[in-house]
């Protein structure tokens, strides 16, 4: 069975729509039998990671060929197969926010640079 990281009971913060920042505890967890994702899960880690490697490759190429429909698709794919990768590692979008907002110093010889 799919390894889950939220479990019946947790509380979550909803990230969207109408709820969007509400918070609720879970009811249940049930894995949608026969779906995609629930395979990934079910084959493990490695997996995961190889197709996040596909999908690296993909959107290489595709912005490559400059295809923008394909590239969108492609990226659409990769971050789809990157979001399956963070829930099986148990990386919330809030961890890889946190992380980026950490990188957001510049180096001001750079910035002098680039704004000549």
């Amino acid at each position: 069975m799919a390894k889950l990281h939220v479990k019946t009971g947790d509380t979550v913060v909803i990230l969207s729509g109408k709820d969007k920042g509400q918070k609720g505890k879970v009811l249940e967890t049930s894995p949608k039998e026969g779906s995609y994702t629930t395979y990934l899960f079910e084959k493990g880690l490695d997996k995961i990671l190889k197709k996040v490697g596909e999908e690296c490759t993909e959107v290489v190429i595709a912005g490559k060929a400059e295809d923008r429909a394909e590239t969108v698709y492609e990226i659409a794919d990769l971050c789809y197969h990157v979001m399956v990768l963070m829930a099986e590692a148990g990386i919330s979008v809030e961890d890889v926010t946190k992380e980026l907002a950490g990188r957001h110093v510049v180096d001001h010889k750079v910035k002098q640079e680039y704004m000549k």
